[in-house]
C-alpha cells in the first residue's frame, strides 16, 4: 500500500487579537476553498507596533493537504 501525497499551500492569516486567532482564520479559509487538510506549519510570524503596543499579528503558514 502507497503513503500519502501531500499538495502545500501558503497562507497568510492575519488578526488584531492574537496570533492563535490569525492561525485559525487562515486554516478555516484554506478548509472552504481545499479538502483534507492534513497539517500545517507556522513559516513566519510578525506584527504592526502602533503607538508602543501591539495593533495586529500576521502568521505565514504551509498547510498540507492529502491528494485523494
Amino acid at each position: 500500500m502507497p503513503g500519502h501525497n501531500y499538495q502545500l499551500i501558503e497562507i497568510a492569516g492575519s488578526s488584531t487579537s492574537s496570533y492563535d486567532d490569525a492561525i485559525r482564520g487562515a486554516i478555516a479559509e484554506a478548509s472552504t476553498r481545499h479538502e483534507h487538510l492534513d497539517w500545517w506549519e507556522v513559516k513566519e510570524m510578525r506584527g504592526h507596533i502602533k503607538d508602543g503596543a501591539i495593533a495586529h499579528y500576521q502568521v505565514v503558514l504551509k498547510i498540507g493537504f492529502r491528494l485523494e
